[in-house]
């Protein structure tokens, strides 16, 4: 297969995240012949694919689920693009390294490099595989360089924000919607705090030269049980992304003061930034080979999980972010071309 013909065999095996099995077992079928059965190694839904030898090691990381299915079909080639769910996030990126693991010379060449697919990373951050595989294959700690081929429109991503959410409340005292003024409706006790939240500008932090822009965004909205009844209830998740020179202590400080008006909140779900990489040989090569730009994670990805584990990490794939999670999601087939050779290149040149 062309790598056109990867990216839409891919898109074609549904992987919404927990239905991952599937795309699982054929990505293990297609490779064993390169690898035979000591380089194919499964880890719940997850794949750590290549034999690890005594080269200096760059490991490849896609993540195998999608988003639910928005009611698209199947994969399609209009033009110069390539449609359907997951094309660009981050399916794209999974065609690019099935083509590196299958391609001789970089078997050959002066690395070894290891292509891990693993699942669940679209859902809660607890129950992304990832990290039961980096605790499993310990020697991916080894890695000099691990590329996350996320979408990143073929720049080099440098760090990643990191995340949290609140769940903010409201109160107020349920009456009879004909009388009330015989209750408090939180939902309007609500409004001018909600008013000030969508005032919120971007915070520029600058970080390794590049700038991170730390917002803050009322995602979920929830009130009331009755059309008949003041609501004595208003919840909301609120989604905090932060730049990822902040610790988490400093991040939750920061949140707070965000949060102040509400009158509770409580912090459900917390992620950490990822590292910005500062004077990493690979990542200045690959820079000069590709001549893409440095630019920020303006989102989060597994660089940070990497990050915490002390591997140098840098995303870098065909695929377009701002596409990412759409209903008409597609990517550029050219961006295939330009990113596997730049990758390959990368690898057998050392």
């Amino acid at each position: 297969m062309n790598l056109v013909d990867t990216l839409a065999w891919l898109v074609d095996i549904p992987s919404e995240t927990g239905q991952e099995g599937r795309l699982a077992t054929a990505l293990a079928e297609r490779l064993l012949p390169s690898f035979g059965e000591p380089g194919v190694s499964r880890i719940g839904n997850s794949l750590v694919i290549g034999h690890r030898g005594g080269a200096p090691l760059i490991s490849l990381f896609g993540h195998t689920d999608t988003v639910p299915r928005q009611g698209q079909g199947p994969a399609r080639v209009e033009g110069d693009r390539l449609h359907g769910l997951g094309s660009s996030d981050m399916k794209a990126g999974l065609a690019v390294m099935v083509h590196l693991l299958e391609d001789a010379e970089v078997r050959a060449g002066p690395f070894d490099v290891i292509g891990v697919f693993y699942a669940a990373e679209e859902g809660p951050h607890d129950e992304n595989e990832l990290e039961a595989v980096l605790d499993e294959v310990k020697w991916l700690e080894e890695s000099e360089l691990a590329v996350v081929l996320e979408p990143t429109d073929l720049s080099l991503e440098l760090g990643c924000q990191g995340v949290m959410n609140a769940s903010v409340v409201f109160n107020g005292v349920a009456a009879h919607s004909a009388r009330p003024w015989l209750g408090e409706n939180a939902v309007t006790r609500a409004g001018a705090w909600l008013a000030e939240m969508a005032e919120k500008s971007p915070e520029v932090v600058q970080v390794g030269g590049l700038e991170f822009r730390e917002v803050v965004t009322v995602t979920q909205a929830h009130g009331g049980v009755a059309n008949n009844i003041v609501p004595a209830r208003f919840e909301c998740n609120v989604n905090y992304r932060f730049a990822p020179d902040k610790t988490m202590e400093d991040a939750s400080l920061r949140f707070a003061e965000h949060l102040e008006g509400a009158d509770e909140f409580e912090i459900v779900d917390t992620a950490p930034g990822g590292r910005v990489e500062e004077g990493n040989a690979h990542i200045e090569r690959l820079e000069a080979l590709t001549g893409a730009p440095r630019r920020p994670k303006q989102g989060w990805t597994d660089v940070a999980r990497l990050s915490a584990r002390d591997v140098p990490a840098i995303n870098y794939g065909p695929g377009e972010a701002d596409l990412a999670h759409t209903v008409d999601e597609s990517v550029p087939v050219a961006n295939l071309d330009v990113a596997f050779e730049s990758l390959r290149q990368f690898l057998i040149t050392g």
